[in-house]
């Protein structure tokens, strides 16, 4: 029994020893604060987007080279987090079991002109990125404005993000926000983070005798891990904007059209609080994510002269689409039954015994030969 408490002990001592160099190199390889006193002259940047803040003005070059802020070193460098205990193998598997859950629970889009032109947008965005895998990308039929990456490339776009979005350029920054949770195997490494954690709490279970005191401890680590995991979240959140922008950039869209989703997002919820989406209320589109990704816009990107901003055949795709939704809610509406209140019956009921009435449904009332006097 002492060989195994010592054995434990071993593990958990080591596990925080190898996390210790993981956490400080991550924090070393942050995006540097911007030197103001260092910025080069902005150059002009293209058109501005109607009703929004003006595009934010972007340098002529960016250093270092081959960082993970050089976007010309896209595909060949290190975005992923430092300690992962899933294999990409394992995480493919692990995506692939996660995939058949939510199409077991969620109706699909199957028209092939939608799913087609969203793949094609989706894996556009895949080979400007630094995936690792293939991806697998579908639409939900779902009104709600959400997209989801699952670990291992599994990508779903609900049909109502593509009919908010305004413009091509909008949706491809969504999606490009989504393929960087990917990219930057966000999903496996909390997951290891949370094994990670549990080892850790082993010595207190060691060292604490197992009474009420200690039962009370240990349920109390078990309650700090999901603040650890939400400060972890929000950390992703903002590496997911960070290398969202330079995949779409890299694709050839226009960065600041991801700014213009999110600002027009912001002033629903101000128009109307409440109404932010459910895939913004956990990190929703506030003033300074806003501005932090503007910075970095203008910080990392090097000024272009052309941008993708629509094409015509995002408002082809758009309008089918919506054609396609509209005609599920009439045959939902059909399916459902029709409930009408007392007034509006005794409005359609004839007042008496009316023999030019066409309705034969109603039973018609006569008197009865025998009872005549």
């Amino acid at each position: 029994m002492n060989a195994i408490l010592r054995q434990a002990l071993r593990l958990a001592l080591g596990g925080a020893l190898l996390i210790m160099p993981a956490i400080a190199s991550a924090q070393s390889q942050d995006p540097p604060q911007q030197d103001s006193s260092k910025t080069q002259q902005p150059t002009q940047q293209t058109q501005q987007q109607p009703g929004s803040q003006p595009p934010v003005q972007q340098k002529d070059a960016v250093n270092p080279k081959s960082s993970k802020e050089d976007v010309e070193a896209i595909g060949d460098r290190k975005v992923s987090c430092h300690m992962n205990w899933f294999s990409l193998e394992k995480e493919m598997a692990l995506g692939k079991s996660l995939a058949q859950e939510v199409e077991k629970s969620s109706k699909l889009i199957d028209d092939p002109i939608v799913t087609e032109y969203v793949n094609r947008v989706g894996q556009n965005l895949v080979r400007n990125s630094d995936a690792k895998v293939p991806f697998t990308i579908k639409v939900i039929d779902s009104d709600e404005v959400n997209a989801f990456a699952l670990p291992g490339g599994f990508f779903y776009v609900n049909s109502g993000l593509i009919l908010r979005a305004q413009e091509e350029s909008e949706l491809a920054g969504v999606m490009a926000h989504e393929i960087s949770h990917v990219t930057a195997r966000h999903g496996t490494c909390q997951a290891t983070k949370g094994e990670l954690t549990q080892l850790l709490s082993i010595p207190a279970m060691i060292f604490i005798p197992y009474s009420w005191a200690g039962y009370a401890m240990y349920q109390g680590l078990n309650l700090a891990i999901p603040l650890t995991f939400l400060k972890f979240s929000r950390d992703a959140e903002r590496e997911a904007d960070f290398l969202g922008i330079q995949y779409m950039y890299k694709a050839g869209y226009d960065p600041n059209a991801y700014v213009t989703f999110f600002e027009r997002i912001q002033a629903d919820e101000k128009r109307r609080p409440g109404t932010i989406p459910k895939v913004f209320s956990t990190h929703p589109p506030s003033a300074e994510r806003i501005g932090n990704t503007q910075k970095e816009i203008a910080r990392i990107l090097p000024a272009r002269q052309e941008y993708i901003v629509t094409t015509s055949e995002f408002d082809t795709v758009r309008g089918r689409l919506r054609g396609i939704m509209f005609s599920r809610k009439v045959t939902d509406a059909k399916d459902k039954p029709t409930l009408r209140t007392k007034t509006e019956q005794s409005k359609k009921q004839p007042t008496g015994n009316d023999p030019n009435s066409t309705d034969d449904d109603r039973p018609t009332l006569k008197r009865r030969p025998d009872t005549q006097p």
